[in-house]
């Protein structure tokens, strides 16, 4: 086994600030465990902390960054009682950084995993089904029938939060940037599918719901579709803005949401698994969810763990439709 080593963020910057280097083993303190990690997650929320964007925290370089990986533990403190050395575990949001080769948490914070399910698979998409699982369940109550509009339908959030919702009989209206990507929002079941960059999403929805509108808007892109988000809602619709992939929102009046009774919201996936035993309900539906084969998670490429830089340009980049995973140097296999 290779030396321990953690990917820093040196400096607010580009994907060149992400930096490799060597750390001590971690020793967990009374009521931690330590954990050797299998595969990393890559995602979105990464790049806005090491870019500097506005969020729900903002720590200062050097820091490691990353939300959520999983693996083997390896040591646990002596306060420690319902976890065991061998288990396999994962943790999202649990205050420390994941891009690194081993980690010590506070035992409540980790998430003990079935051991069926495959640890790329849950690296990749335990943050998304997470995130869905709260969009669709804990938002607002979504019955059979309702109309909602995913943005960025085909991807890292957008895949499984199209297949969810049409399991709950929902009609779904995707969008996305490309062709390709409009294929597979409606190979994922989406009812209908608009390239937003050929096509006014807004003028789509009209014709595509009779004028009637939608009841939810899913928006992870921010800025760009923000205010047409508005527009294709039904009275009393609601907004949620859970990721600003085109920049921040910035400021509208309030004044806006009048005539229609509208609702806005920009929740984050951090206050809902703050609760542990919410946060244990949530990651049981999610593990159903990634343990269904049928269930289409795109895994766009695997990375070494130093080659964090590189899964950040490819995110950036928008070019993807898959999820990015780090594997440790010492178990990455090309």
């Amino acid at each position: 086994m290779s030396s321990p080593f953690a990917v820093y963020v040196t400096a607010i910057g580009g994907p060149e600030v992400l930096k490799p280097q060597n750390i001590p083993m971690p020793v967990p303190k009374p009521s931690e465990v330590v954990i050797a990690h299998t595969a990393v997650a890559v995602n979105f929320v990464d790049i806005y902390l090491r870019a500097g964007q506005p969020h729900s925290h903002n720590p200062t370089p050097p820091f490691i960054p990353g939300v959520s990986a999983i693996g083997r533990i390896v040591a646990i403190g002596s306060e420690v009682k319902d976890l065991t050395v061998g288990q396999k575990a994962t943790y999202t949001n649990a205050g420390v950084g994941s891009y690194c080769t081993h980690v010590a948490l506070p035992a409540e914070r980790v998430i003990p995993v079935p051991e069926s399910l495959d640890d790329v698979r849950v690296a990749a998409g335990l943050v998304r089904a997470l995130t869905s699982q709260y969009l669709l369940k804990q938002m607002r109550e979504l019955k059979p029938g309702t109309r909602v509009l995913v943005h960025a339908a085909a991807g890292g959030v957008g895949q499984i939060l199209v297949q969810w919702a049409k399991r709950l009989g929902l009609i779904v209206i995707a969008t996305a940037g490309s062709d390709a990507k409009i294929r597979t929002a409606l190979e994922l079941g989406a009812d209908e599918a608009i390239n937003y960059r050929t096509q006014d999403f807004v003028t789509e929805v009209n014709r595509i719901t009779n004028g009637k509108g939608v009841s939810v808007v899913f928006d992870s892109v921010g800025k760009d579709t923000f205010e047409g988000s508005l527009k294709c809602l039904e009275p009393k619709g609601l907004v949620v803005n859970y990721g600003t992939a085109s920049g921040q929102v910035e400021g509208f009046a309030l004044q806006d949401l009048h005539s229609k009774s509208l609702w806005v919201c920009r929740p984050t996936l951090r206050t809902y698994v703050a609760d542990r035993d919410n946060m244990l309900a949530m990651s049981k539906e999610a593990f159903e969810i990634l343990g269904d084969q049928t269930i289409r998670l795109d895994i766009e490429k695997l990375l070494p763990l130093s080659q964090a830089s590189e899964s950040h340009r490819l995110l950036e980049g928008r070019t993807t439709q898959g999820a990015i995973v780090l594997i440790p140097d010492d178990l990455f296999k090309s």
